[in-house]
């Protein structure tokens, strides 16, 4: 809903507002947050008053204001909207608004800059969700007449494009994330204090210790309640965030949220007729905590129209079942346990192709190794397609092993400053200048050709080094900084490759959740959140990758007892119930399963294919508890109707008993029923005996009110360590 004045343009959407004045000569947000109701021209107009604040000593001689593009013009000193120069000149930007569109839920300003010589497009859009989406554009015209001076003709060097909004002072508290491999999206939070909380990533992707969702809220926000603002730069390069406070504030607001590309010095050069577009940054606000901040950014995902319709499969992935070890018999084998176990996607991972014996060679070579599959992939991928189940592959497109016949024939392609030598590997490999036109149009051809031979319904794309280095050769034998190139050209690779197979499904994975960013995930189909299958961990990094993605665009694989990567042995139910809560999988080899265990898989496999509606259709939710060795999280259905919980215990705790646990998401208004859902398995506990409500929901439904449910609670069973109860709540 838009409503507009003379000087004001009002976008409301879910419970937001979002207020602009058409102020000169640059139009200032006045508000970012909770909807404000129908204002009347009257409301409007009191709203302009009160973003007036005072003048202050020893400061510019007359209020600050917070535009739409803060730069020392506005007497602003925090971070600019942007920076750059023409040839160390044209440093002080000074744009002024020249155009005003309107569409429904969309604003779009003109903005125009004498001194740098730029022309800035901003289109804000309020989604039906509530997330506040801004994109930015800048662009160089070209020069008018024949009196062309020189100067006008320099490139114009941009150093970077902050996307800002302003907080009130209530938001002093910031959360976002760090991480390594095998463990992502481990949360940090602390207090917003004066100067700037600054995350900036260069490692040429977002990587594991990306920031992922920068959160600023009321101090002690939580999953259930308090005020929450929250940023994602949807870009899959280099990138910076940032929450900043200044003691004079941002005009009446206490602080700013932002963030966009962070370009290396000289990237990003405008000549006359060029044009630059900034990533999209995403905004949301809740007044429901971190859980009413999820649910807008799963709500936005879940409404896009290429996001995944219909039941997601259920997937083996062959990494953890036999590594490099391809032999035909073997993986025949395994697919047809797979069938009879109830998988419906087989990914044939790493080592299929020439000279991958290892990970010291052969990428780059994307053909099949006839010393290990003789007749080619056909054998697997008709067995696979026989049983009914897709049939998917491993690449890794933008890396090279140098011990491969690409790098031998094509080492200009090797994104590095080739001429000074090439940089230390990492993992054995470099990165391939996917920008260079022979390098994309031979990926192209290549991934086309496998995808067609072996109809492949689904690529694991993979991603295993951070981009140290990674310059351009120029024409003029000069290197050039190259990761927006990079990741522009590996967007144009996976939208080609999706144009010519349209039924063809796509996953991000970079040394496991190193790319989870909404850049991607606008070209592929799930995130592969880790590389570690190991539960205990899987929960957290899966509760908080959440924060951002809904399950169904998040694999989750149970792996075999002894973790690959923890070497921690782990209880069978306990993963089975952990990769429930998300697209799920199995990451282990079949053939060393016993009977016992592969009849225990199919059960829950089964169990999947029943609950995955809701599991993949409902709102996430997440308990606050005192105790964090526990956690309560779970499904509830939009009409509160029905829902799903994990009870999990990830290490012991001084309580003896955990009491009482409200159930978040439910309506206290209705009657329920619930009961314990054992097909998983069931956990072990420290305990002579299980709370009452317990040993009866184990025989069947126990019916129990909403209130009960959602005041006092149910007291929880006393698990063990690395251990997990499911659970069901349905509407009597």
């Amino acid at each position: 809903m838009t409503r507009t004045t003379a000087r004001t343009v009002h976008l409301r959407a879910a419970g937001v507002s979002f207020v602009v004045e058409l102020s000169e000569p640059l139009p200032r947000v006045l508000h970012w947050g909770e909807d404000l109701g129908e204002l009347t021209d009257d409301g409007l107009a009191a709203l302009c008053l009160t973003a007036e604040g005072a003048t202050l000593n020893n400061a510019p001689d007359g209020p600050r204001r917070f535009t739409v593009w803060p730069t020392q013009a506005d007497g602003w000193s925090g971070t600019p909207a942007h920076q750059g120069h023409r040839g160390g000149t044209a440093t002080t930007p000074r744009p002024r608004l020249t155009d005003v569109r309107e569409g429904p839920g969309e604003l779009v300003l003109g903005l125009t800059d004498r001194i740098s010589g730029l022309d800035i497009t901003l289109t804000y859009r309020l989604d039906p969700s509530g997330v506040l989406s801004v994109a930015t554009e800048l662009a160089r015209p070209l020069p008018e007449g024949d009196g062309t001076a020189p100067a006008d003709l320099v490139p114009y060097d941009l150093a970077g494009v902050t996307t800002l909004l302003p907080l009130p002072a209530r938001a002093s508290e910031v959360l976002d994330f760090t991480g390594k491999w095998c463990r992502e999206r481990s949360p940090q939070r602390g207090r917003l204090a004066f100067g700037a909380h600054v995350r900036e990533v260069r490692r040429g992707r977002p990587g594991q210790d990306a920031p992922h969702l920068l959160t600023v809220g009321v101090p002690g926000f939580g999953f259930r309640g308090g005020e929450v603002w929250g940023l994602h730069v949807a870009w899959s390069g280099d990138q910076r965030w940032l929450a900043e406070r200044l003691p004079e504030g941002a005009g009446v607001h206490g602080a700013v949220l932002g963030g966009g590309e962070l370009p290396a010095p000289g990237e990003i050069r405008l000549a006359p007729g060029d044009r630059y577009t900034a990533p999209v940054c995403h905004f949301g606000w809740s007044d429901a905590g971190l859980d009413g901040l999820a649910d807008r950014f799963h709500t936005l995902l879940r409404a896009r129209p290429a996001h995944p319709s219909g039941p997601r499969p259920l997937t083996l992935n062959t990494w953890e079942a036999v590594y490099f070890d391809h032999r035909q018999d073997r993986l025949l084998e395994l697919a047809d346990l797979a069938a009879a176990t109830g998988v419906e996607r087989l990914v044939l991972d790493d080592g299929w192709f020439l000279g991958r014996r290892d990970d010291t060679a052969g990428l780059g070579d994307w053909t099949v190794d006839e010393t290990v599959w003789p007749d080619g992939l056909a054998p697997l991928a008709d067995r696979v397609h026989g049983h009914g189940m897709q049939f998917g592959l491993w690449v890794e497109p933008e890396m090279v092993n140098l011990d491969s016949r690409l790098a031998r024939e094509h080492p200009e392609w090797i994104l590095a400053p080739y001429r000074a030598g090439l940089g230390p590997s990492a993992r054995h490999q470099y990165v391939l200048n996917v920008a260079d036109d022979g390098a994309f149009a031979y990926l192209l051809t290549a991934l086309d050709a496998l995808v067609t031979r072996y109809a492949v319904d689904y690529l694991k794309w993979d991603h295993n080094r951070d981009l140290h280095e990674a310059v351009l050769q120029g024409a003029d034998g000069l290197d050039r900084p190259g990761v927006h190139a990079q990741t522009e050209a590996v967007y144009r690779l996976l939208d080609a490759l999706r144009e010519r197979h349209p039924g063809l499904e796509i996953e991000s994975c970079s040394s496991g959740g190193g790319r989870t960013d909404l850049g991607i995930l606008a070209r592929t189909d799930r995130v592969w959140a880790s590389d570690c299958n190991d539960p205990v961990e899987r929960q957290t990094i899966q509760r908080w990758t959440g924060q951002l993605l809904p399950p169904e665009l998040v694999g989750a694989h149970v792996g075999a007892p002894h973790s690959h990567t923890t070497a921690r042995t782990g209880d069978v139910a306990f993963s089975r119930i952990t990769a429930l809560f998300g697209h799920a999988g199995i990451e282990d080899d079949l053939t060393a399963r016993t009977p016992e265990e592969l009849a225990g898989l199919r059960r829950w496999a089964e169990l999947y294919k029943e609950l995955r509606p809701l599991l993949h259709g409902g709102r996430v939710v997440r308990a606050d508890l005192a105790d964090e060795a526990t956690l309560l999280h779970g499904v509830v259905a939009p009409d509160a109707g029905s829902a799903v919980y994990c009870w999990a215990r990830l290490a012991t705790s001084p309580d003896a008993q955990s009491g009482r646990v409200p159930l978040p998401g439910l309506d206290p208004r209705r009657g329920y029923r619930v009961r314990i859902r054992t097909e998983a398995g069931l956990p072990s506990a420290h305990q002579v005996a299980a709370p009452a409500w317990y040993a009866a929901a184990l025989e069947g439904w126990v019916a129990v009110p909403g209130a009960v449910l959602t005041g006092a609670g149910l007291p929880m069973p006393t698990l063990n360590p690395g251990q997990a109860l499911l659970f069901e709540v349905a509407g009597c």
